[in-house]
Order: structure tokens, then sequence, then C-alpha cells
């Protein structure tokens, strides 16, 4: 049987790569709306009530609005910030705990993870939950993506104009993501986060740098990468890799692809480390993610 699914801002980066993903799977029909009734909600209330699902591609204010016109019963996967810590939604990332696949199969309503958050959250809750770092410690992370992630924007001004081959942003320390970060790791007090933009289209890395003595156990960079690869031991879309990475990062390694990578570097004699997530920004970041949850959510192997 195929599964109908409603996407409600499919003109978006995000809603594009979903429908995209969904196309080439074979086993979905679009519920779509004719351009003048995009905007109309009750043929956007209609559209909800005719699909297996409903993915919202929103900005958040708009993805609060679309939820409050939902028919009861309808099952809404939203891609925007607006419900990742609110009560009632399950979060998206089906490999941070053992059951989250199972919760999110059986949910109403989830509320797909932040790119930056992913990695973040990949690299920091097999620590706490590990009990290797203190709620209270303090964390920096470090993250560089492609322009694809900045909105349709950016990505017109990189590819009209070239764009700056590196830019930081989000100096204001307040981005986004942080809530999300420190509700799915534990954490209880706030990391400074510096995210950065690169001029390439997608694909992402996200570092956790750490002085070994933080830690609540002793132990080497090496013990550090085992450690992840047990914590994850199992997980389909997150690959730990073995050992200390000791060459360059290709950031746009796993573009197209909903897999998410670890790897530990270490200078054991400075008792220095730095954990590192690779992803695709758009991939496990985005729209791969996205489909692997509504897949669960309608029974399908994801």
């Amino acid at each position: 049987m195929t599964a109908r699914i409603f996407i409600d801002g499919q003109a978006g980066t995000t809603g594009l790569g979903i429908a995209q993903r969904l196309e080439a799977d074979g086993g979905f029909s679009l519920v779509t709306l004719a351009d003048a009734r995009r905007k109309d909600p009750e043929a956007r209330a209609e559209a909800m009530g005719n699909a297996d699902l409903t993915v919202l591609c929103l900005p958040d204010d708009a993805a609060r609005e679309a939820v409050a016109i939902a028919p009861q019963g309808a099952r809404i996967l939203d891609a925007s910030t607006a419900h990742r810590i609110a009560p009632g939604w399950v979060y998206g990332f089906a490999e941070a705990w053992p059951d989250q696949a199972e919760k999110i199969a059986k949910a109403q309503r989830v509320a797909n993870p932040g790119c930056y958050a992913t990695g973040a959250i990949a690299l920091l809750r097999p620590l706490l939950g590990l009990g290797l770092l203190a709620a209270d410690a303090p964390v920096s992370i470090n993250a560089v993506s492609g322009y694809s992630g900045g909105g349709k924007g950016m990505i017109a001004d990189h590819e009209a104009k070239g764009g700056p081959a590196y830019e930081a942003y989000g100096l204001g320390l307040k981005h986004k993501h942080i809530p999300e970060i420190m509700e799915y790791t534990g954490l209880t007090r706030a990391p400074i986060f510096t995210p950065a933009v690169g001029h390439y289209h997608q694909g992402m890395l996200v570092s956790l740098p750490l002085h070994l003595d933080q830690l609540a156990r002793p132990g080497s960079a090496a013990q550090l990468a085992e450690a992840y690869a047990d914590f994850y031991a199992g997980a389909e879309n997150i690959v730990v890799q073995r050992g200390l990475a000791t060459g360059n990062l290709d950031p746009e390694a796993l573009n197209g692809s909903n897999r998410l990578e670890i790897f530990v570097a270490g200078n054991e004699a400075a008792g220095q480390a730095v954990a590192i997530a690779r992803l695709d920004n758009l991939g496990k970041g985005a729209s791969g993610a996205a489909v692997q949850n509504l897949k669960l959510m309608l029974g399908l192997a994801a």
C-alpha cells in the first residue's frame, strides 16, 4: 500500500529534499495543493486529513499554526525548531537512546532534530550517559556547515556572488540549537557553541574538544574512541571509526547519505582529544532523518 504524505512547505530546502527522497523510494504518494491554496488554512487542514502523515517544513511560527489547525488524529513530523523541546513531542533522533526508535514509531507528534544538534548530541550523549562527563562541565562545540543550511537567501548569495570562503556566525552565543542540545544530553551549563559556514553546498563537521583529565574516569583518546564504539554498537546510521583519526576530514564525504560518523583525534602526551561528528546537514541533519522518522511512524523499514 502506498503511503500518502503531505509536506507543508514543500518548496523549501528541507521539503524538496524529503520529496526527492520519497520519490526515489517509490512507496509514497504526495498530497499536494495548488499554488493558490498553499496558504489556505482550510485547504491545508483538508490535506492533513487526507494524508497518512504530514511533514512540516515551515518557519517556527507557521509550524505552530499548522499544528493548531490540524485535524484530530493527524500524525505530524515537524522539521522546524518549534517543537523540539515541547511537551508531548517525541524527539526524532532514533539512535540516541535504545528505545527511541520505538517511541518514534508510536508517536503522534515527532520533532525532527536540528543539524548541528544532531552532531553535538551524538558526541555528548555517550559521555554524559556513561558518566564520563559531568552535567555542569564547561563544554565548547565548534562546527562548520555547507551554505545550504542557511536557507534560500544564503544559498542565493553563495551561488550568485561566490560568498565568503568561511564565515563565523552566531557570535551572540544564543544559537537556536542550544536548548535542544542541553535538553537531550543532560547538560545543565550551556555549552559555548560557535558555528560557521563554508563556501561549499552541503556537509558538516561538529567537533567537541576535551581535556582528558576533565573526564570522570581517566583514560586515553583511544579509549574514548572505544567508548563511543561500544555506545553505538548496532546503531544502523552511526558509524564510529575505531582508533585515532590522524588525517584530514572532508565535510562533504557523507553527502547524500543518512549516516553520521564519529572520529576521535588525540594528543596523548598533552592529555587532549577532539571528538568529531561528520554528517550531511541535508541528510542526517534534515531530510534524511525526516524520511527515517516518517518511515518509523508508518511502520515501514527505515
